[in-house]
């Protein structure tokens, strides 16, 4: 028998068209269902004599914003009014996730100690904030902790900081004429430590002998802080502190009681589960590295600085990023106690404007911008974190 030569097998039996038609198909199928669901919410809209649009974020917002990170007056529009929203969330998130970092590490190389009673303090901690609502935590800050403390006349005083029942006022910095110029000059700095560390360490890699490579580093920013006291006179800005006049505080940095509860609730809430996420990553080195460094004499301080971190730090990285994703839209929350971020003014504009639909759609676009940009900068540093394979 013969066999046929040049029949080719039909598209729909090929196994390398089969996927890329049931793609197609269900791309299509999600794309037409979204366009039914918002034709039949634009249609929805027009009927109740609303036009579906983003006009409206011209229009005068005539509400007020309690605190706000630029001016902003209730003549403003509707548009400036969802920018400091914006920015309010991104305050949370950016000083959130620097505060949660630095305890969530803390905590979680103290559930290793060898102290029995720290080992035990940083565990009760994880156990107690972990498993208890955040919604609840930020209620308890806000109405048990924080409103019942004293009044401004009555402050609690440490030092130049006060604490009472509208927050907390604290000494904070005030720019002048040469804080550009220190900016400037410090960042150069920060490069040119950058550089001299690498090129010391790789000239200690070729020779063999300790080059004291952080020192050099610490030495070369020193030198631009010095050539920038020299070129300015003066120090990188001046120090504000607060003073009491006769009804609140004047000069200083002052912390509203409702921004305090939400970030306090935040940063104790997340750190238990990044605390947890170090001790895992620690606990994933191989003993044979701390058996090693021990072998050595290395101290247990530098063995955990230069050692075991270095190499926890790639397994610890995906699952923080994570936890910094939430805590950033976790933020949200911050409407409970009357802090006016993005949600808590787009609840105020949806229910002056009734433009629903474009509200919703904008904070959906702002959170997953600030997700996608959080995802993007600790994904590079997750990728130059990683071994390099030869």
């Amino acid at each position: 028998m013969s066999k046929k030569i040049g029949v080719s097998t039909p598209f729909w039996r090929d196994n390398r068209i089969i996927p890329i038609l049931f793609q197609f198909v269900f791309v299509s199928i999600v794309v037409a269902l979204g366009w039914f669901l918002i034709s039949n919410a634009i249609a929805g809209l027009n009927r109740l004599g609303i036009n579906f649009g983003f006009h409206f974020l011209r229009r005068t917002a005539s509400f007020n914003i309690s605190e706000a990170m630029i001016s902003y007056e209730p003549t403003d529009t509707y548009a400036r009014a969802f920018l400091v929203g914006i920015l309010s969330t991104i305050r949370i998130a950016v000083i959130g996730i620097i505060l949660t970092t630095i305890l969530g590490v803390f905590v979680g190389i103290a559930r290793l100690s060898n102290n029995w009673l720290v080992k035990k303090l940083s565990g009760l901690y994880i156990e107690i904030f972990r498993n208890t609502p955040l919604l609840v935590q930020i209620l308890i800050w806000y109405f048990a902790v924080i409103l019942p403390l004293p009044q401004v006349q009555d402050s609690i005083r440490i030092g130049s900081f006060y604490f009472n029942n509208r927050g907390a006022a604290i000494p904070w910095f005030t720019a002048h004429e040469g804080t550009i110029i220190w900016i400037i000059i410090f960042v150069i700095g920060i490069v040119g430590a950058i550089l001299m560390w690498k090129y010391q360490l790789t000239q200690q890699m070729k020779a063999g002998k300790r080059k004291y490579p952080f020192i050099w580093s610490i030495g070369t920013l020193f030198v631009f802080i010095l050539l920038a006291f020299i070129v300015t006179q003066s120090g990188p800005a001046n120090i504000s502190t607060p003073e009491l006049g006769t009804f609140n505080f004047s000069g200083g940095l002052r912390i509203s009681p409702e921004f305090a509860a939400i970030l306090i609730g935040l940063v104790m809430y997340t750190a238990t589960y990044i605390a947890e996420i170090v001790r895992a990553g620690i606990q994933s080195v191989s003993k044979g590295q701390t058996e090693a460094s021990k072998a050595l004499g290395i101290k247990n301080s530098t063995m955990m600085r230069l050692v075991i971190l270095p190499q926890a730090v790639r397994i610890i990285i995906p699952p923080v990023t994570s936890q910094y994703l939430n805590l950033t839209k976790n933020s949200s929350l911050a409407i409970a106690v009357g802090y006016q971020e993005l949600v808590s003014v787009g609840g105020t504009a949806m229910n002056q404007s009734g433009h629903s639909v474009e509200i919703i759609l904008i904070m959906i676009f702002v959170y997953s911008t600030i997700s996608l940009t959080t995802s993007l900068f600790m994904n590079i540093f997750n990728k130059r974190s990683q071994i390099v394979e030869r």
